[in-house]
């Protein structure tokens, strides 16, 4: 039988309760929220009146709101779907339920004096679960223990499963507000991240294998094996190009994806990959990264920068993740080494502020990173000074210059530097979209809009590049592509204030002498 390749444009979207996964819907309590106070509402919303959401979802001001993008025609599997969610995900509920009394007695009981009494009264779900604490001002909180909330039944590795299908162009459902239904051209497989079987399926990609090793791989039914078909080919795909060059070469995929190369060591920022098809946008793709890549390389726990659509693709290639250490306290900073770790990722390490992992020619060092997480007490988030011989390249994703003493310090400790890479998303979404069924209370209106999710403005951004005398700096991290509207949902038009202020910051630096541009599409550039 002859051999085959998996096809580089089968799209595989990550589920949870048919929901599509992004980061906090692996932690069991993040998830329990998740599940009742967005996904369930969302479904009572549309199944309560579908030309509502019908409507939404072709107005662009709406763009990433609360709305189902599947017609009326979906209304029984959506009622469905609901129904199925409860019956499966009861637990969860359970769990979402306990965190809110929980929350609800410490508001009630805790008023300074010792907290000991109050262990009795935890809800049964989260006994043995929980520590409650207060902060240095007297005020009542709780530590979950996650390590053991993995190993309880709150984390169901069966709720987890791929859809696979062919992809052709850039436009996608939004993920946070459309559950993925079944489809009849698509492969729906039920299995949990961490099955070695995703590894040996993406390896199918560069690794030819017969037809029959896929089929008894996935075990597929006699209907799934003829959809499969369409998603395999034996035409052997480009072989991919290797730096061969004494220097560093640097390619950007898009938004905040950059993947360095040199002789000896190969990294890769913040992986969201567009798949290859026939587009008018020249762009980089799986198809462009290496077989082996020593270091992926996450910034911070938001759906665009931690992306297990592409993790798990990849990750049969990559030898280590490196992710920021969370505080391991509040529910809103779950670990993110942990959530990888319970998916199969082998080998992740965290780093904190000033640490320095080192290899060959080279050194990783993680730099505060401040903002863009509307004030919440999050920890996960990390800027990265790479060096590689006399270059120095920091990376700062969506950090947020919101007190430049801070960078006084930072240079202070790490000198100039060559290249600056920043995000200038600094209309960023109000605390409540990404947050907001994390809380037990609603959210003050004005109190949302004043905390959002926004990264540095142009004197905020200015203030960097003088402070470390960058050479380079490059605009990223924009949600600009069209493959991101999925996770994204952004629109800009000329009058946009991240394409604005990132323009002034642009043209006063090319004024100084400084090279300057917002990345877009594809660049790659070639260090001697």
């Amino acid at each position: 039988m002859e051999n085959v390749f998996l096809k580089s444009n089968v799209q595989v979207e990550p589920l949870f309760h048919s929901w599509y996964v992004w980061s906090y819907l692996i932690p069991p309590a993040t998830a329990a929220r998740n599940l009742t106070e967005r996904y369930l509402k969302i479904l009572d919303s549309y199944i309560n009146d579908p030309t509502i959401h019908a409507n939404a979802v072709k107005n662009p001001q709406l763009l990433g709101g609360p709305f189902i993008d599947h017609d009326e025609k979906r209304l029984e599997q959506i009622k469905e779907l609901r129904a199925g969610t409860l019956e499966k995900a009861a637990g969860l509920v359970r769990l979402s339920a306990a965190l809110g009394e929980l929350d609800d007695l410490l508001r009630k009981s805790a008023r300074g004096y010792s907290l000991v009494p109050l262990y009795q009264k935890i809800p049964p779900m989260l006994r043995g679960y929980v520590e409650l604490v207060y902060d240095l001002n007297h005020n009542p909180s709780f530590r979950l223990i996650e390590p053991l909330m993995y190993k309880s039944e709150s984390y169901d590795r069966s709720a987890q499963s791929l859809m696979l299908s062919l992809i052709d162009q850039d436009d996608r459902p939004f993920v946070l507000s459309t559950p993925r239904l079944e489809d009849e051209n698509a492969v729906h497989l039920r299995k949990p991240f961490d099955s070695d079987e995703i590894d040996r399926l993406f390896a199918l990609k560069s690794t030819p294998r017969s037809k029959n090793y896929a089929r008894d791989l996935l075990g597929l039914s006699e209907k799934q094996e003829k959809i499969f078909d369409s998603f395999v080919t034996t035409q052997r795909p480009e072989p991919y190009s290797r730096y061969e060059g004494n220097g560093i070469r640097w390619r950007y995929f898009g938004h905040a994806c950059i993947l360095i190369e040199t002789k000896s060591v190969t990294m890769l920022f913040d992986p969201v990959l567009s798949y290859t098809y026939e587009s008018s946008l020249s762009r980089y793709t799986y198809d462009d990264l290496p077989e082996s890549i020593d270091f992926v390389l996450i910034t911070h726990n938001h759906q665009d920068h931690v992306l297990f659509e592409t993790l798990l693709q990849i990750r049969h290639k990559v030898k280590t993740i490196v992710v920021p250490r969370s505080a391991g306290s509040g529910i809103q900073d779950p670990s993110l080494r942990l959530a990888l770790q319970n998916c199969g990722f082998r080998s992740v390490i965290e780093i904190e502020d000033f640490e320095q992992i080192d290899f060959a020619g080279g050194s990783i060092v993680g730099i505060p990173f401040m903002g863009e997480h509307a004030d919440l007490d999050v920890r996960c988030k990390s800027a990265y000074l790479v060096r590689i011989g006399r270059h120095s390249l920091l990376f700062a994703a969506d950090s947020c210059n919101i007190d430049p003493v801070l960078y006084e310090h930072v240079h202070a400790q790490i000198g100039d530097i060559d290249a600056l890479f920043l995000g200038m998303e600094c209309d960023g979404a109000p605390l409540s979209w990404l947050y907001g069924p994390l809380f037990t209370r609603t959210v003050e209106r004005g109190m949302d809009h004043s905390r959002r999710l926004s990264g540095s403005d142009y004197p905020q951004a200015l203030q960097i590049v003088e402070q470390f005398k960058c050479r380079e700096v490059y605009v990223y991290a924009m949600g600009q592509e069209p493959w991101l509207n999925y996770v994204m949902s952004i629109k800009y038009t000329d009058q946009s204030r991240p394409i604005v202020e990132s323009n002034k910051l642009i043209a006063k630096c090319l004024e100084s002498g400084i090279c300057c541009e917002r990345l877009f599409g594809e660049k790659e550039i070639l260090l001697d």
